[in-house]
């Protein structure tokens, strides 16, 4: 049993989901026009400047907090360490170029939750993967949003 787990962990997390993962991000750097370093100045004037003067409950820079402490984590301070400790410098580099292209990759996530996002009768916000998948591809794909649901659940009990 354990060396089925294995071998579906060497592939999950191999070389195929490497490529789709910076592939999906190259894509979407492209089909974006370059968005991470073309519009790095507007992004950083509206973090800093921005007023909250729409209908959400936070401003700019409260979102890019709340965003960048669910982005990086503890697993991710560890991981660079170890990464250049086992690979070398050259983890490094590969880290960041998979974080360039990451950037068009969030940016995408943070776009469709943000524009299928919901409110509630007490004027509460909830949004995500699980809303833009059922609401963004269709009715038909509500088993696959409940199911991202229900990983997303064990993960944060199982504590990974």
């Amino acid at each position: 049993m354990l060396n089925i787990l294995n071998e579906v962990d060497s592939f999950v997390w191999g070389p195929p989901l490497l490529i789709l993962l910076v592939g999906t991000g190259i894509w979407l750097t492209f089909k974006l026009r370059l968005l991470q370093v073309l519009n790095l100045g507007t992004a950083l004037k509206l973090i800093f400047s921005a007023e909250n003067d729409g209908h959400g409950n936070i401003n700019s820079f409260k979102a890019l907090c709340i965003a960048l402490a669910v982005t990086v984590g503890m697993g991710n301070i560890v991981g660079v360490a170890t990464a250049i400790k086992a690979s070398g410098p050259w983890a490094l580099f590969w880290m960041w170029l998979a974080a360039f292209f990451g950037m068009a990759t969030k940016y995408g996530e943070c776009l469709l939750a943000v524009k299928y996002r919901t409110v509630d009768a007490n004027g509460n916000i909830s949004g995500g993967p699980m809303y833009y998948i059922e609401k963004g591809l269709g009715e038909k794909y509500k088993p696959l949003a409940i199911l991202f649901a229900v990983f997303g659940v064990m993960c944060a009990y199982f504590g990974i």
